[in-house]
């Protein structure tokens, strides 16, 4: 027991001072780019793969990477040694720092242990073999400041989610286990310990991906392929996901596994995503290529796109959640010809029945007025009352910006006429939001928001490409003429 709790000490301790010295990595001008292929299902003797070689090889040249991550299911028959030779071959000859984490795959045609062994013998492999205990593969590699050498300014955590469990009770994939979570958890405080006590910004790579991502699928508010018809997940919540959130450091987690998706979307604040599958041996209909995912220094932001022989495809923004095909797409509403000098919301405050903001109408009006923000904090009734605010907001730059209300009861939101955030009818605390494209200045915002019964709420907010979601501040409402 002693001996095994001293190789968890050295190994949660001392990995990261011994990645540093093989590879150390650095944010170059602000940014820091990671290149995920998936699902290469190297298949040694078949033709094919020379494409998928030169998929890798394409991307590589293309996009310039920090970093290349191997998501799992690299190599998938026999001569399995044949094959992880060639593949490390492309990294070795293009000179691209390289990691591997373990598919379901993998290990059926190689053990785990001579896998990493033999990666290890690659001086590009930055990466580490790991005790078994804790997971062949599991490392964390510290990217550090482009000025302040010694600080850690993001994290990237490759873990083995594992592959079958002989339990047919409990679905056909195994999970991430404790002591793996246990292991981030020491490594994502360790790091948060050097940084003031302030988490740093990180990434996770694995190959399955978590129970959560099926809470993403089919929700509408992903943004690429969702052509698998369904999340081949674990049946089992593993817990990892509540980890990332209790820890507030990763931002996103990137797997493979499904090759018929690519999407990405955002829950709880945290992005899931897949990769671009990579191999032409592979099934799936979609274009060979990568995920491309490019790191901001000091913020908690990446842009992410796929990039393929033919070149890249549409950037999602993390953490807006907008994307580039939106802002090329959608028609913008040009700002108002006003100058209004001062700030506030013009509201008209109502009493009486309401089920939906259209009864609102048919309310008593009580009286009206200016108040510095939204506000149902001035109503005299504790139910049965309704709001029509009207302000003009200022927009600071040309863009896509997604609006959203979180009320109890109903609330409707219009910008310059046109319905964004519909929330309406009779509930309890709820959120709905909304998309609009902008020009730069200012625009009409409506919003009418009833109150029927037990309990009241009225929360509105906004972000943009460049602008982390906030309520709307004072400063960017003005009383309309």
């Amino acid at each position: 027991m002693k001996k095994k709790l001293i190789l968890l000490f050295l190994w949660v301790c001392i990995l990261p001072a011994l990645l540093s010295a093989q590879s150390r990595f650095a944010f170059r001008d602000g940014k820091f780019v990671i290149a995920q292929f998936t699902d290469l299902h190297w298949t040694p003797k078949s033709p094919k793969c020379a494409e998928t070689a030169a998929t890798i090889r394409a991307v590589l040249k293309a996009e310039r990477p920090d970093l290349a991550v191997l998501s799992g299911d690299v190599v998938t028959a026999d001569p399995a040694i044949d094959g992880w030779k060639a593949v490390v071959g492309i990294f070795n000859e293009t000179k691209t720092p390289f990691v591997v984490t373990m598919g379901n795959h993998d290990a059926e045609y190689m053990t785990r242990g001579d896998i990493y062994d033999f990666l290890l013998k690659s001086p590009y492999y930055v990466g580490a073999k790991g005790p078994k205990d804790v997971g062949y593969g599991n490392c964390v590699i510290p990217v550090y400041a482009s000025k302040e050498k010694d600080k850690v300014a993001a994290s990237l955590y490759c873990m083995d989610s594992n592959d079958y469990q002989p339990n047919k009770l409990y679905g056909a994939y195994d999970w991430i286990h404790f002591n793996q979570i246990e292991w981030y958890r020491k490594q994502s405080a360790s790091f948060a310990a050097g940084n003031g006590g302030n988490p740093v910004p990180a990434l996770a790579f694995f190959h399955i991906p978590l129970i959560e991502y099926n809470e993403l699928a089919g929700d509408g508010k992903t943004f690429g392929n969702d052509k698998e018809g369904g999340v081949a997940s674990s049946n089992i919540n593993s817990g990892m996901f509540a980890s990332f959130i209790d820890m507030k450091d990763v931002m996103g987690v990137f797997v493979g596994h499904d090759h018929d998706n690519d999407f990405i979307g955002i829950d709880k604040g945290i992005a899931l995503g897949y990769g671009r599958v990579t191999g032409t041996d592979a099934y799936g209909v979609l274009t060979r290529g990568a995920r491309i995912i490019e790191l901001y220094e000091g913020k908690y932001k990446f842009d992410t796109w796929i990039s393929t022989s033919s070149g890249r495809e549409a950037v999602y923004y993390y953490p807006s959640g907008l994307n580039s095909e939106e802002e090329q797409t959608m028609a913008y509403q040009p700002a108002k010809n006003v100058s209004p000098d001062k700030h506030g919301v013009a509201y008209i405050y109502y009493e009486g029945k309401c089920k939906r903001v259209a009864d609102i109408t048919s309310c008593g009006k009580v009286k009206e007025g200016v108040m510095k923000n939204f506000s149902i904090g001035e109503a005299a009734v504790t139910d049965h009352f309704a709001y029509d605010f009207r302000t003009l907001v200022n927009i600071p730059e040309k863009g896509v910006y997604r609006f959203y209300t979180f009320s109890d009861d109903g609330s409707v939101l219009y910008i310059d006429g046109k319905l964004v955030v519909n929330n309406d009818g009779g509930h309890s605390g709820r959120r709905a939001e909304g998309k609009v494209a902008l020009e730069k200045g200012f625009h009409e915002l409506h919003l009418l928001y009833f109150e029927d019964y037990m309990g009241q709420e009225l929360e509105v907010g906004y972000s943009g490409r460049n602008i982390l979601e906030t309520t709307l501040p004072d400063d960017m409402l003005f009383i309309p003429d």
